[in-house]
């Protein structure tokens, strides 16, 4: 009779292990544990960026020029055209921040270690060490100073491509529902339309 006590009791144990897995976020929500090193899974489909940071401190370079007639003025509204993350593309998206700079899309390998990250989208050009006055180009290389993921910080970047655009700084509700997304890096103009 202890055995099959001690059977039940292990069954049970490993029922509740599994009910449990079952019920784990698995990251694919737009809803983070930890709102200043939030990770981003499974966005549009992909993993291409795990880790990245859903909300952020609102803290920019101090060299970045805030735009001076953007299409969307801060404290506006705007609809968000775009996945970068599950939940963002429809949501409406309040402007904290408009910049003119130059938005790349680029490839690296994070300093963490793990797959390249392709085409990431965005890092601005005063978010990169030292790239000099001009504008790069696709497939010149240059090392990341921002922290969107984890493991991006100091990682030596392929650019992707370039573009001369106002970055805007969002806070959203995720339209798949969760905490609102708050200082989110970066929406490019062309990925907003009006309400």
């Amino acid at each position: 009779m202890p055995k099959n006590r001690w059977m039940m009791g292990m069954l049970s144990l490993v029922a509740a292990i599994t009910l449990s897995a079952c019920n784990t976020d698995s990251g694919t929500s737009e809803e983070p544990m930890d709102m200043d090193n939030a990770t981003e899974e499974n966005m549009s489909g992909d993993s291409e960026h795990m880790n990245m940071d859903h909300s952020g401190s609102g803290e920019v370079p101090d060299d970045l020029q805030e735009a001076q007639n953007p299409t969307f003025e801060v404290g506006s509204q705007a609809i968000i055209e775009t996945d970068h993350m599950e939940g963002m593309k429809g949501a409406e998206a309040t402007i904290v921040g408009a910049y003119d700079t130059t938005a790349y899309a680029l490839t690296y390998t994070p300093e963490t270690g793990g797959e390249p990250v392709e085409n990431h989208k965005w890092v601005i050009h005063e978010e990169l060490e030292n790239p000099g006055d001009e504008p790069l180009e696709a497939g010149d290389e240059a090392t990341i100073s921002a922290d969107h993921m984890e493991g991006m910080d100091g990682a030596t970047a392929t650019i992707d491509s370039a573009e001369q655009t106002t970055v805007y700084m969002v806070d959203f509700v995720p339209t798949t529902g969760g905490e609102e997304v708050t200082n989110h890096k970066w929406v490019t103009e062309d990925e907003l339309s009006a309400e």
